[in-house]
């Protein structure tokens, strides 16, 4: 996914650390280390099992690649722990990878009807989808469902998931969601976006904790990063968007104080050089060949100090 753009934006040169926080099958890890000779790659992930395939993958390269099983929100711990203190640049490709979408026992995806999982490190004793549902309220569930799913229908939604509750029928697989929700807001139809797409999403971000990961791994990059690092970053969603758009402006020295304020009590100061003015995106050939591409969004910034 954008792959060509980020890592261009990388600035790969003589034998750089670079970490891939978010791993996944090790397309930009591969892309990275065949790149440059001379690079070596960390690949973080918090998902056992796209790991092993990653590693598998990119055993052609020894001892120049190395995975760390871990949330990419724990950046600086994890590469501490390793005797790590700085590197050259850090990538992170955010959302849910195709594996994951096309497994159907993860639960991320109404096209099966499986279990209602969703959590990014099956192996955990985090809560899944399931037991978030049954454990919050009506009121709780709409707000989950508007808030990270941008859903203006979240009500209508969280009275049928209660409801069913109510009656002795829980949800618990991926079909009977996609089936509750379509009640609630009409059958799909081929012309637009499934309906229950952005309910999907505003749960899988709740299970997972993905915008306050977020909001830790960017803080951690830049502390990582050595003068003239590179934190490149894919988005997929506008909340992730703006998340990662409003630290590179903070970070670049970018008041977010009122304008009557007199004085600035926000902390910018100028860290970083961003850029990406605007966000790339994916070219007509990219999204023909991978329609998820159309939602990218790919920002750059380098550490000036």
């Amino acid at each position: 996914m954008l792959l060509e753009e980020s890592i261009d934006l990388l600035h790969l040169q003589g034998s750089a650390l670079i970490v891939d926080a978010t791993l996944g099958l090790g397309g930009h890890s591969e892309a990275i280390l065949k790149r440059n000779p001379e690079v070596k790659v960390i690949g973080l992930d918090r998902d056992p099992e796209a790991m092993r395939l990653a590693s598998e993958r990119l055993a052609q390269f020894g001892k120049r690649f190395k995975s760390v099983h871990t949330n990419f929100s724990d950046i600086r711990a994890a590469l501490s722990m390793t005797g790590i203190e700085e590197v050259d640049a850090v990538i992170a490709d955010l959302g849910v990878s195709s594996m994951q979408f096309d497994t159907p026992q993860r639960g991320f995806s109404f096209r099966f009807d499986a279990p209602l999982d969703m959590r990014m490190d099956a192996s955990s004793e985090e809560e899944t989808a399931t037991e978030l549902l049954e454990r919050l309220s009506e009121e709780e569930i709409a707000n989950v469902i508007y808030t990270f799913g941008e859903e203006r229908k979240s009500r209508r939604i969280a009275r049928r998931i209660v409801g069913a509750r109510e009656n002795g029928e829980p949800v618990r697989t991926t079909g009977q969601l996609a089936r509750l929700i379509e009640k609630a807001l009409g059958p799909a139809r081929p012309d637009r976006i499934h309906p229950a797409t952005r309910t999907f999403q505003a749960l899988r971000i709740a299970v997972n904790r993905e915008l306050e990961s977020l909001e830790s791994f960017l803080e951690g990059s830049i502390d990582l990063l050595k003068k003239d690092g590179r934190l490149v970053v894919i988005t997929f969603h506008s909340l992730e968007d703006r998340i990662v758009k409003q630290f590179f402006q903070k970070q670049s020295g970018k008041c977010s104080c009122p304008p009557r304020l007199p004085v600035c009590m926000c902390g910018a100061q100028k860290a970083v050089e961003i850029l990406t003015k605007k966000p790339l995106v994916a070219g007509e050939i990219e999204t023909e060949e991978n329609p998820r591409a159309r939602s990218a969004k790919l920002r750059g910034c380098r550490k000036i100090k």
